[in-house]
């Protein structure tokens, strides 16, 4: 190989250098226009930020904006997603803000808070009149079995005998049963009863008079002189209706102009204070409720103590359910009406019966009435069964009147007891 000559090495060396040259001042130029680019994006906000006026709308940041790393075309942070990074920028505008912003409802629009609407009720008197067609099983007994005996004519021994059979059955007792027996033989003779009609007069005024209408059948709800509520405990064994009882009970004082409070004494059953409150919210009674399982003379108390307060004629308290045969429980009873006692006189303890339970009813009552002074009966489910005759029963076993009887499941089927109505709906 020739050797290079030093003229040739001189050439090589000056191309390297003018190349070189040549990169450097593309170099330079070409950063010198990118950081012109970078200071006019800067100050172009900048610029747009002054208004008329020098006030200031818009503030640059402190530190030049640094290089972006992104991948071109995406947004960055702080960037609007929805908007392309080079898109025209929109400068800020002022905008009047007024000091208070006074919105004026349309007419009819503004919000009310609702109240809970009260149920209307219905009267009171002649309930039991508008009620006759619920008694129709007790009807098809005395209306259809008696008076087709009563009013065939002259009676045998027979006849007499299936009077007596259907009395019976109708749950009057032995005892009611041979003493209207006994009146109707002695009466059909000295009256010369030949027709239905007579037939029919005769028995309504003997049943009626068995019914003794001369009791005191009202509910004792009368506040005292001192300005006291009256007190009326609701008492009975499980599942007799004792809660519905009280809530209808406290319709029936509403509608009599009386203002009730309702004490939820029964706290072993979860349900029972909130089925009472919704009864009591129906017609506008404040209750009185304590902690599940929590004492029930506890509960009482306060519900009296808080009747007092309000000025209330009438303070229900609604006892658990509780069987005749349980002493603990009886007892407990007997505890409850002497808390109450304390703070005011008890006028009313009304005890529920089952209509349907015919005898076994009458044994859980002597119980009751042993314990805490029976003043009332409240029959319930009495349109439930055949047996109309445990109301006569169950009057002459304790010696109170039946003073309220429930005729089916509606708000307003609890009807003030009274004999003549009662009999006219069994004989229809």
């Amino acid at each position: 190989m020739a050797p290079v000559s030093t003229e040739t090495v001189i050439w090589i060396v000056v191309a390297v250098v003018a190349v070189l040259a040549v990169a450097l001042i593309v170099g330079v130029v070409l950063a010198r226009r990118r950081r012109i680019s970078l200071t006019d994006q800067q100050e172009a906000p900048k610029a747009a930020g002054y208004q008329a006026g020098g006030a200031i709308a818009f503030a640059p940041a402190e530190h030049p904006v640094a290089e972006r790393t992104e991948v071109d075309g995406q947004p960055g942070v702080g960037d609007d997603a929805a908007v392309p990074r080079d898109s025209v920028k929109r400068p800020l505008v002022d905008v009047v803000i007024p000091d208070e912003v006074v919105i004026t409802p349309e007419p009819g629009s503004e919000r009310v808070e609702d109240e809970p609407a009260l149920d209307d009720i219905e009267p009171t008197s002649g309930r039991l009149e508008r009620l006759r067609g619920r008694l129709s099983r007790s009807r098809s007994t005395f209306g259809t079995g008696l008076l087709g005996l009563l009013g065939a004519g002259d009676l045998d021994e027979d006849s007499w005998t299936e009077v007596e059979d259907t009395l019976l059955l109708a749950d009057l007792g032995a005892a009611t049963t041979m003493e209207i027996v006994e009146k109707l033989r002695a009466d059909i003779v000295s009256r010369g009863v030949r027709s239905s009609e007579d037939a029919r007069a005769l028995l309504r005024e003997v049943l009626v008079e068995k019914l003794r209408p001369e009791l005191d059948r009202s509910v004792r709800a009368l506040p005292h002189a001192g300005g006291k509520p009256a007190v009326a405990l609701v008492v009975g064994v499980n599942g007799v209706g004792k809660t519905t009882t009280t809530g209808k009970l406290a319709r029936v004082l509403v509608a009599d102009g009386r203002t009730v409070l309702l004490g939820a004494a029964d706290t072993f059953r979860a349900a029972a204070a909130d089925q009472l409150q919704t009864w009591g919210s129906r017609v506008g009674a404040d209750t009185v409720r304590g902690p599940e399982n929590g004492d029930p003379a506890s509960v009482a108390f306060e519900a009296v103590k808080r009747g007092i307060e309000l000025g209330v004629d009438t303070v229900l308290i609604d006892t658990a359910g509780r069987l005749h045969t349980k002493t603990g429980l009886m007892d407990e009873l007997g505890k409850v009406k002497r808390v109450v006692e304390k703070q005011s006189e008890v006028d009313e303890v009304l005890l529920v019966l089952d209509a349907t339970t015919g005898q076994n009813g009458l044994t859980q009552a002597r119980v009751f009435a042993e314990v805490v002074a029976i003043t009332g009966i409240v029959l319930t489910k009495l349109d439930g069964t055949a047996k109309g005759g445990i109301v006569f029963q169950v009057q002459r076993e304790l010696g109170v009147p039946v003073k309220l009887v429930g005729l089916g499941e509606g708000a307003d089927d609890l009807a003030p007891f009274e004999p003549g109505a009662f009999v006219d709906a069994l004989l229809g």
